[in-house]
């Protein structure tokens, strides 16, 4: 077995030490790792990206609700449909999040918060597994990759990781100090795998992991090894011993990394009256990017989103349900409480330029209800863009569940078993993160992605673009998948022609390409 074959098998149950429920492991073998944490001199304009893995399928459409098709919504789902009078609203009221996500809520508000609706990719999976396979390594679903999209993007940027000097292309070859990705929690994300080892640490709360291994040097006694050190199982025992090594060797790094971001709040933003996992691992991520961490990719996870039965509450005697209740909501609620406390601490710092993040779940649920008050395997559901960064508050629009008579309808399979049709292609938002946010070419994505390109869902741009020739109107002409709002600015690509056949409305637009009005259509162009 090949060493990197033996990390990905064996990742899970590396150095299994629970700390106040979360696991500690250490990655990497080679020890200026583990010196990377005392140097902590980030640069000012220094990007971060954290990934929130919402483990389990969570349900779009209790999540992200289609206000303006109530009636075709509650018909798919009676037992467990959000009242309609809860629905938090977002924007004109056509489209609500539910009643437990006013964090979230508040932020769209604010312009800090984008909804991607109808997320998914070609030939969908139902597995667990392998759907996050998918997700994590951002191949076709007919396509086995050994590394994540990160880690690719990570291993390509920092050459010679992890043997010194780990330097930065970006930065005029810089040395790189700090670790390229932290894990906080137990989860062993293949989003984080190069095509040798995981580009990342995973630590715990850095205090109660420095009391755990109590600051002790880094060695271990000699053990004899087997074969006198010559075959392959004595160079896995090697490495494991070496990851033990570097478990000692980050405590003092860690300890002095977290205290360097310590932050007196005039009002605390995270949650003390409930327990909250999200909030308590983002609050850990914005301490270390207080404290100066060049890390560029933070990853987190909340379980407990396969909602088979009992997503919401029911009452054991009667049958009768709650949906303002029960799991889900508490899932939810957390969420949006986190992820809100999170971006408070990040402004609250004047950090919050630094940073963008993003949701994401193995797949959606069924359109449709079960018996069981629950939710069945799915396939598209909304993704969570979240930072002070972003362009867009919308990405597509709300799934045709019948109330679009101008629009296809997006259920697909027979009534009882339906499922959401695919919008915009998960790859999408990956290929901005990389281009827009993190400064790669697009054919340098496009080889990151082995070989393949996306169109952009212009989350970090002022204009929207076309991506194809094609109609005003149809929304699969523009980056963002939906017909742009008055309040954007526009641009049509060179080599794309659109025709306009009724009354539109913009904020500006470039033509570089061709537009032909319909007699008697006029394109209002309303300005700053």
């Amino acid at each position: 077995m090949k060493r990197r074959d033996f990390i990905a098998a064996t990742s899970s149950f590396l150095l299994p030490v629970m700390v106040e429920g979360f696991g500690v492991k250490a990655f990497g073998i080679n020890s200026p790792l583990v010196q990377s944490l005392l140097k902590t001199n980030a640069l000012a304009k220094d990007r971060a990206l954290v990934i929130i893995y919402m483990s389990g399928g969570n349900d779009g459409l209790n999540t992200v609700i289609p206000l303006d098709q109530y009636s075709q919504y509650n018909n798919l789902r009676a037992n467990i449909a959000i009242p309609q009078a809860s629905v938090l609203p977002l924007g004109n009221g056509s489209t609500g999040l539910h009643p437990s996500m006013t964090g979230l809520k508040q932020m769209h508000d604010n312009g800090k918060l984008s909804v991607v609706h109808s997320v998914s990719y070609p030939t969908p999976n139902y597995s667990h597994q392998r759907a996050t396979d998918i997700w994590m390594t951002a191949t076709d679903s007919a396509v086995t990759e050994d590394t994540g999209w990160a880690g690719r993007y990570l291993e390509d940027r920092f050459t010679n990781y992890p043997t010194p000097p780990i330097t930065d292309r970006d930065n005029l070859n810089a040395t790189m100090e700090d670790p390229l990705a932290i894990q906080i929690g137990y989860l062993t994300s293949t989003t984080l795998l190069g095509s040798n080892q995981s580009m990342a640490v995973a630590i715990s709360d850095p205090v109660e992991y420095a009391k755990l291994i109590g600051g002790g040097g880094a060695t271990l006694p000699p053990v004899d090894l087997p074969c006198n050190n010559t075959c392959e199982a004595a160079d896995l025992i090697s490495f494991i011993r070496n990851q033990q090594v570097l478990a000692i060797g980050y405590s003092s790094e860690i300890t002095a990394a977290h205290n360097a971001g310590n932050f007196t709040y005039t009002t605390n933003p995270y949650p003390t009256a409930n327990t909250n996992s999200v909030a308590d691992q983002l609050k850990i991520v914005a301490r270390l990017i207080g404290g100066g961490l060049k890390t560029k990719v933070y990853f987190i996870s909340l379980g407990g989103f396969d909602t088979h039965s009992e997503q919401v509450t029911v009452n054991k005697t009667t049958g009768a349900t709650n949906p303002l209740t029960g799991n889900h909501n508490t899932l939810l609620g957390r969420l949006s409480e986190g992820i809100k406390a999170f971006q408070d601490d990040l402004q609250l710092r004047g950090i919050e330029d630094k940073v963008v993040g993003f949701t994401f779940s193995e797949f959606g649920r069924r359109a449709n209800s079960n018996a069981s008050a629950g939710t069945d395997h799915g396939v598209a559901a909304p993704m969570f863009v979240f930072g002070s960064s972003l362009k867009r508050q919308s990405v597509g629009r709300n799934p045709n569940i019948g109330g679009y008579s101008n629009l296809p309808n997006d259920l697909n399979g027979t009534v009882g078993n339906q499922d959401l049709k695919m919008q915009i292609d998960f790859r999408r938002i990956y290929w901005d993160i990389l281009v827009d946010w993190f400064g790669r070419s697009k054919t340098e994505v496009t080889s990151l992605f082995l070989n393949k390109s996306f169109d952009t869902v212009s989350l970090f741009t002022d204009e929207v673009c076309t991506i194809k020739t094609g109609s005003w109107h149809d929304e699969k002409t523009w980056s963002c998948g939906r017909v742009p709002f008055t309040t954007e600015n526009t641009r049509i690509c060179a080599g794309h022609s659109v025709t306009l056949n009724a009354n539109a409305s913009v904020k500006n637009l470039q033509n570089f390409g061709n537009l032909t009005m319909a007699a008697g259509v006029k394109l209002t162009v309303a300005g700053l």
